[in-house]
C-alpha cells in the first residue's frame, strides 16, 4: 500500500493535562475509510482520515490502592452489564507495563458516558486512550513512543490515533499515523439512531467484496476552503457504509435525512456506523441543523461539534441537542 506521506508520525499522547485528575474523550471520525486489503492473520487494512470533534465522554481519577471504575451519564446504562470494560482493560495494560519490582498500582476512575455505545465514533478507544494518559500522569510513568503504539494496538485499532488526539491520516491496521495537511475550521453534525453496530459484524458482512485502493494524495498546500475539502472527500468513501446498512437499515435513513439539511456540503457514516456526520462550514449553520434534527427525530442522538485542531483548545466545544434544546 502507498501513501502520499514521507514520513510516519511518531507515537506520543497529545492532549496537555490541564487538569492531571480529568480529561475529555473527543469523539473520533471517520472522514474517509477505505479497506484495502487483508492480511494472513485476518486483520484488515485500512486507510483512513481521521479526525476528532469537540464532543466527548470525560473520565476523572483519583488516587487509591484498589483499581474501580464508575460510569455514569446518559449512556452509562449500555455498559452496566459490560463485565470487561475496555477502560479497565487499557489501564491493567498499563500496569502490567511498570518495570519489574515496581508496586502494582490502582486508581479510582470515574466515567461520564456522553456518546453512544458501539456507534462508529471510537468511544470506547478514547475512553482508553484518555484513561491511559491519566493513570500515566498519576503513577508518574514515562513510556516510548514504540511503547504507546504496542499498549494502543492490544486494545483496538482506534487506539493509538486516540493516544495522539490529533488529525491523522491512518493506515495498515490503525499502527500507521501520518500528519495531515492544513485544513480550514468547519463543523460538523453527528447522528446516531441508538442502534449499536458491532465492528466485527460489519466486517464480517462485507466477506467476499472487492478491496478498495487507497484514497487520492492530500494536496500539498492543503485545502484553503471547506469546499476544497469537501470536493476531495467527494472523491473517498467509507466502504464499511453498505455492509452497516445490511445490518441496521436505520443507517441509510439517517444518511438519507442529512442529505436534506441546507447547506450541508457532504455527509458520510463513520467507522463502522452507525454514527453518520454532515458536513457544514460554519457553526450557526451546523447548531440550526442540528436544532431542527433533533425536532424532528427526538429518538436519534443529535448532536453538533468544531472539529478539533491543534492549535486550538482540546475543549468540549459542541453539544447534544433533545427536542431542539442543547443537552447540557
Amino acid at each position: 500500500m502507498t501513501t502520499d506521506m514521507k514520513t510516519q508520525q511518531v507515537l506520543e499522547p497529545m492532549q496537555t493535562l490541564e487538569d492531571p485528575k480529568q480529561i475529555h474523550a473527543f469523539a473520533k471520525v471517520n472522514l474517509f475509510l477505505h479497506v484495502v486489503g487483508k492480511r494472513p492473520d485476518g486483520y484488515h487494512v485500512l486507510d483512513s482520515l481521521v479526525v476528532f470533534a469537540g464532543i466527548g465522554d470525560t473520565l476523572s481519577l483519583s488516587s487509591n490502592p484498589m483499581l474501580s471504575l464508575k460510569v455514569e451519564g446518559p449512556f452509562a446504562h449500555q455498559l452496566q452489564h459490560e463485565s470487561n470494560n475496555i477502560v479497565l482493560r487499557a489501564v491493567e495494560a498499563l500496569q502490567k507495563h511498570l518495570l519489574p519490582g515496581r508496586l502494582m498500582r490502582g486508581a479510582k476512575i470515574t466515567l461520564t458516558k456522553k456518546l453512544p455505545v458501539s456507534s462508529g465514533i471510537g468511544g470506547g478507544s478514547a475512553d482508553a486512550a484518555a484513561a491511559m494518559k491519566l493513570c500515566a500522569h498519576l503513577w508518574q510513568i514515562h513510556l516510548s513512543p514504540p511503547e504507546w503504539l504496542q499498549l494502543g494496538l492490544r486494545l483496538g485499532a482506534d487506539v493509538p490515533v486516540c493516544l495522539m488526539g490529533e488529525p491523522r491520516r491512518m493506515q495498515g491496521i490503525g499502527e500507521l499515523l501520518f500528519p495531515v495537511p492544513q485544513f480550514p475550521n468547519f463543523w460538523l453534525v453527528l447522528v446516531n439512531p441508538l442502534l449499536a453496530v458491532p465492528t466485527a459484524a460489519v466486517f464480517k458482512q462485507r466477506q467476499g467484496v472487492v478491496f478498495s485502493k487507497p484514497a487520492p494524495a492530500f494536496p500539498a498546500g492543503g485545502w484553503k476552503t471547506v469546499e476544497d475539502l469537501a470536493s476531495y472527500l467527494n472523491n473517498c468513501q467509507n466502504d464499511l457504509t453498505e455492509p452497516a446498512q445490511q445490518l441496521q437499515p436505520a443507517i441509510k435513513i439517517v444518511l438519507e435525512t442529512l442529505k436534506l439539511l441546507k447547506d450541508q456540503l457532504l455527509v458520510r457514516m463513520s467507522g463502522s456506523g452507525a454514527t453518520c456526520w454532515a458536513m457544514f462550514a460554519h457553526e450557526r449553520q451546523a447548531r440550526q441543523a442540528a436544532q431542527l434534527l433533533s425536532q424532528q427525530r427526538p429518538d436519534w442522538w443529535v448532536a453538533a461539534a468544531p472539529v478539533l485542531k491543534k492549535e486550538q483548545p482540546l475543549e468540549i466545544l459542541g453539544n447534544s441537542y433533545n427536542n431542539g434544546h442543547v443537552v447540557t
